[in-house]
């Protein structure tokens, strides 16, 4: 079961799309995962033959458990025992003993309560497996796993994704030392360059200012790995490859932030078509595993919303998000003269263990200068 957020940590498997003895390659979608978030189609990271299916259809197993197994050519067969169930019948603990005295209330210990809080879990229904009987942190995520049905009406998905959201949010809020900066950057320069070469192009073919913003920040990361990683282990590890998170807004409510891969090496024509097919496959829910669990820096731009300034939160174990906002004309002074320029205001939420302020203000000035010479994108 792949991990498709810092928040996720089950999954249901609701659809095999293989069976033993198919053949597959590395890339193939194989299986259909219904987080709390999304529905995600899983790709396989293997070219071989399914040798055997480990779980069913409709089971809801943990993050890393095995969901089958693949036989490359000339490998002995492999031996796996079932998967772990995961907390699904089972899960929330089970209710306290009828004999229990009305007032009794588990043992719970301080970390495990603020995190019910943030889940939504009810205490007084969980029997501890700590010491005395203690409320533990396994047992609290065991019941909020437990707690959403594969089978929930929209609305209850809804909610699920709201307080997923929440949790990792304040996940990042608890456990990142944030900082934050701000630049408004010309955008006069661009957006006439993009003018004449929209012009130059059929309709289907244009492309949107947003993917110039995106590229922009591909881009930067390269003079700046500092924002393009993780922090994982006690220790930051830069991403070679630039795969750009994406924060989409999802039509029943909720977000969800696939990456478009090698953001920095695809032309604009295609970061265009990427931007397009990636907003339409998060809203029909037909996202690939890849994408939720790759992105190595995540944008949000709040623009269309006409928001003129975004200052985010990182995706855990990400170490930078970049906001922009609504380009809107203000005035500048050239020469010595008040104009009207069209302007972004471009922020970074950034980890004070990758980075620090110095390099975070590097990162929005080569934001700014790339945005300077957009033919150059």
């Amino acid at each position: 079961m792949p991990s498709l957020g810092a928040d996720m940590e089950a999954g249901v498997l609701t659809k095999w799309l293989v069976k033993p003895g198919d053949a597959v390659r590395r890339g193939d979608i194989v299986a259909v995962v219904q987080t709390e978030k999304a529905d995600v189609d899983v790709e396989i990271f293997a070219t071989g033959q399914i040798e055997k299916i480990v779980v069913s259809e409709g089971e809801k197993v943990p993050v890393g458990a095995v969901l089958a197994t693949v036989r490359v050519e000339g490998e002995a067969p492999a031996s796996v025992s079932p998967a772990p169930a995961a907390p699904a019948a089972p899960a929330p603990a089970p209710v306290r003993p009828p004999a229990a005295a009305p007032d009794e209330r588990p043992r719970v210990s301080p970390a495990a309560r603020r995190r019910a809080e943030e889940l939504g879990v009810d205490l007084s229904r969980l029997q501890g497996t700590g010491p005395a009987g203690a409320v533990t942190l396994d047992d609290v995520a065991k019941a909020a796993v437990a707690s959403a049905s594969p089978a929930a009406a929209p609305a209850d998905r809804a909610a699920a994704m709201r307080r997923a959201i929440a949790a990792a949010m304040s996940r990042s809020n608890r456990e990142i030392p944030h900082y934050y900066l701000g630049t408004e950057i010309d955008m006069g320069a661009a957006l006439e360059w993009l003018a004449a070469e929209n012009a130059k192009r059929g309709v289907a073919e244009r492309v949107l200012p947003a993917v110039l913003l995106l590229k922009a920040v591909a881009l930067a990361v390269r003079e700046i790995p500092e924002m393009n990683g993780f922090f994982a282990d006690g220790a930051f590890r830069p991403s070679a490859a630039v795969h750009l998170g994406v924060a989409i807004s999802l039509r029943g409510g909720g977000l969800v932030a696939p990456a478009i891969h090698d953001a920095d090496r695809q032309p604009l024509s295609d970061l265009m078509r990427g931007l397009s097919d990636i907003v339409a496959r998060a809203r029909a829910g037909s996202l690939k595993s890849s994408e939720m669990s790759d992105p190595t820096l995540t944008v949000t731009n709040l623009g269309d919303l006409g928001v003129e300034s975004v200052f985010g939160v990182i995706f855990p174990p990400q170490v930078a998000l970049v906001g922009f906002g609504r380009i809107v004309e203000r005035p500048r002074v050239r020469s010595g003269i008040v104009v009207a320029r069209a302007t972004v205001i471009a922020s970074l939420a950034a980890d004070h263990r990758a980075s620090d302020g110095h390099r975070g203000g590097r990162f929005l000035a080569a934001v700014d200068a790339l945005l300077q010479k957009p033919e150059a994108l």
